[in-house]
């Protein structure tokens, strides 16, 4: 292997490590911090899937996974919670990352960011529910969607905008690829 392109692959891996460890603080934080009082009782602002879509927009559907998995898991060790909301989290953050990943391949030039990231609140609020019908075996939980998307949609415009943000001063600072 040259050089440059194992700089590159250790530029790579250095990103994607900050980016990891960045989505699990704010992943911890935001699970230790009870949100503002809300309409919706549990909702969350879900402010680390900034660099989850961060991820996948510089490095791809894989990496964007690594990031979505681990940072669930690392925020898990810190906060000692591997509890059902773990679980929740978890399956929230797969599905989420999926249909996220298979936008930003897809669709990228039709759809923004913003759209993205709501399109991913949305169906990490699907998976949070799926694995909470599993566990209650009901699907009477799914009657908390409508409540959900009602918050989905301002947080996911909200973590588009910060994803924006983020990538236009990481494409003005940095060279990434």
């Amino acid at each position: 292997m040259r050089r440059s392109n194992i700089l590159k692959l250790v530029y790579k891996m250095v990103y994607i490590g900050i980016l990891i460890s960045m989505a699990t603080v704010v992943h911890a934080v935001e699970r230790l911090l009870p949100l503002l009082p809300s309409p919706v009782p549990g909702a969350k602002l879900g402010l680390a899937n900034i660099f989850t879509l961060v991820t996948l927009n510089l490095f791809g559907f894989i990496e964007g996974f690594y990031v979505a998995v681990l940072r669930t898991f690392l925020a898990a060790l810190i906060t000692g919670n591997f509890g059902i909301t773990f679980i929740l989290s978890l399956s929230g953050a797969v599905l989420s990352t999926i249909i996220m990943g298979l936008m930003v391949k897809f669709l990228k030039k039709y759809i923004s960011n913003m759209g993205i990231s709501i399109v991913g609140a949305i169906f990490h609020n699907i998976g949070q529910l799926l694995a909470a019908s599993l566990f209650l075996d009901s699907f009477f939980v799914f009657s908390y969607l409508p409540y959900l998307l009602l918050f989905a949609i301002p947080t996911g415009i909200f973590v588009g905008l910060c994803t924006n943000f983020i990538l236009r001063v990481l494409n003005k600072n940095i060279q990434i690829n």
